[in-house]
């Protein structure tokens, strides 16, 4: 019997999005499943890059940003990085070569403008029926939300970065 792959959504203003998808990837690894990890927005080699070259083989990762995440507007390279990465993406998806393929902050890039979100999902909806796709960060456009088939919002309720608490190694970076 085949499974079918559905499109999930992690967003919201709480913590823990990429942290959920890091897990659906541990968990897709330990059932012999192969991931490909597109991180969009983010450029610097956080714990998880590091973790996941070093312990987990069958997961690709690749970065799809610059040394630092966009406080103001975007720059020209911050597009055409994200644009590249999503025309690569999409071929990784149509590829069938794994069977989930996560697009961690594909959210972020399509508030910031760095893509559109009628790119974003004319990008997932082709992906093939077996393939689980799941995309993370805040500010999902309803678009979105509307094609998904699980959305998950993660609200913040309190959080120790409001009492000065920086984002801390092997934590929150």
């Amino acid at each position: 019997m085949q499974n079918r792959g559905y499109i999930q959504v992690y967003t919201g203003n709480g913590k823990g999005k990429t942290t959920a998808a890091l897990g659906l990837t541990l968990r897709a690894v330990g059932a012999g499943k192969k991931v490909f990890f597109a991180q969009f927005v983010k450029g610097q080699r956080y714990s998880e890059v590091k973790a996941i070259e070093q312990y987990l083989p069958d997961v690709q990762i690749k970065q799809y940003g610059l040394d630092c995440f966009i406080w103001k507007k975007p720059t020209r390279a911050d597009i055409d990085t994200a644009q590249e990465g999503l025309r690569e993406v999409e071929e990784i998806i149509l590829s069938g070569k794994y069977d989930v393929v996560i697009l961690d902050e594909a959210n972020i890039a399509v508030f910031y403008g760095l893509f559109s979100v009628q790119e974003l999902i004319n990008v997932v909806t082709r992906k093939p029926t077996d393939t689980e796709i799941i995309i993370t960060g805040r500010y999902a456009a309803p678009e979105l939300i509307e094609i998904a088939d699980l959305v998950t919002e993660m609200k913040e309720v309190k959080h120790y970065y409001n009492q000065g608490v920086e984002a801390r190694k092997g934590i929150e970076h």
